[in-house]
């Protein structure tokens, strides 16, 4: 007779409280070698204060973050990776030498949004009423970086950031792509009996279907940004705006409508400047842009010149816009994104000639494209 095998134990149950002491515990650790890694970034910043370097280097985050993913193998999706680093290193620099950058305000703006996707939350922002202050701040050094919204995927460029560089001694040396979601905030929870809708202008035209169709007898009425309309409506109950969840947080409104913009992946791109002697041009990363504005003599052919130069040495454009320049001759500036580094030979051939050929030439900025 087969003598009978020993019963296998069943397995222990999970045990909740148990497995809370353990993610204490492994909090204890993380907290440890955080401050661990602070301690040595505030050597960091001494050695950048003694020698004159610059204390945030986006190039640098760029590449710390990029080889944590690489070694990352999970659970942790590399986007949450990405995030979690930006808030360390964020930090860290803090104590180095603490970024200041100049934000459209109130507190609750896509451009708030987007600094801190680019900075991290320990930069100090402040808040300043529209792009004419942001860029003045940043020119003048009152903060070392701003961050101002220029293209939208439905409505395109911002007018006012492309006619601000134009003579400003800033420079882009990054930009942050952001979906940007437009949902309808108001003081009680219903789209009944609703006079106005505020929000900034472009948002009103990433908006107007839907305000058609929903609230046909609303007054649209332009403010200098979302969080501003935000503001506003917090104080009168028969008044909505079109703004961002952390709008609706920060101004204790009620979202009545969800993600009013009529184009579901509206993004809008954002550019961030600074003085070339608080960071000079980025070195290549190997998918970059260069932005600069050009005008030309007004004469036959002179747009066709133009081109030739980035045709002749296979240099991508990837986007034109014209501007007036408003002398009162009909004449117009052009901004042109072109893919590629000056550093790359065939990008700065392209570059000597488009130069040559132009009546007016400035280099807006350099800087890898934003995810």
């Amino acid at each position: 007779m087969t003598a009978a095998l020993p019963a296998t134990p069943a397995s222990t149950p999970l045990d909740l409280s148990d497995l809370r002491v353990k993610i204490d515990k492994i909090d204890q650790e993380l907290l440890s070698l955080l401050n661990r890694r602070a301690l040595v970034a505030e050597q960091v910043g001494e050695v950048k204060r003694r020698e004159g370097s610059p204390f945030f280097r986006p190039d640098r985050v760029a590449q710390v973050i990029e080889k944590i993913q690489h070694a990352n193998t999970g659970p942790l999706k590399n986007t949450h990776v990405a995030a979690v680093w930006r808030e360390i290193m964020s930090a860290c620099l803090a104590l180095e030498a603490p970024q200041r950058v100049a934000v459209l305000g109130p507190e609750g703006t896509f451009t708030e949004q987007a600094a801190i996707e680019f900075f991290g939350s320990a930069a100090e922002l402040l808040y300043c009423a529209n792009f004419d202050e942001v860029f003045h701040a940043t020119a003048a050094g009152t903060t070392q970086y701003g961050v101002v919204a220029i293209e939208n995927s439905t409505e395109g460029v911002v007018a006012r950031s492309l006619d601000l560089f134009l003579h400003s001694p800033v420079h882009v040396v990054g930009e942050v792509s952001l979906l940007v979601r437009h949902n309808l905030l108001r003081q009680v929870n219903s789209r009944d009996d609703i006079e106005v809708v505020m929000a900034h202008p472009q948002a009103l035209a990433q908006c107007q279907g839907w305000l058609t169709q929903h609230l046909p007898h609303a007054e649209r009425r332009a403010v200098s940004s979302n969080a501003e309309g935000a503001r506003l409506a917090a104080a009168n109950s028969s008044w909505a705006a079109l703004a961002s969840e952390r709008a609706a947080s920060q101004f204790g409104l009620h979202i009545v409508s969800h993600a009013v913009q009529d184009d579901a992946y509206n993004r809008t791109r954002f550019a961030v400047i600074c003085l070339p002697q608080t960071l000079a041009t980025p070195p290549a990363s190997g998918k970059d842009c260069t932005s600069l504005v050009v005008s030309v003599p007004n004469k036959p052919g002179a747009m066709h010149d133009l081109l030739v130069p980035l045709k002749t040495n296979g240099v991508s454009m990837t986007r034109f816009e014209s501007r007036p320049a408003r002398t009162g001759q009909w004449d117009y500036y052009f901004y042109i994104d072109l893919d590629g580094h000056p550093s790359q030979p065939h990008v700065a051939k392209a570059l000597n000639e488009l130069h040559a050929l132009c009546a007016f030439y400035k280099v807006l900025g350099t800087y890898p494209v934003g995810p």
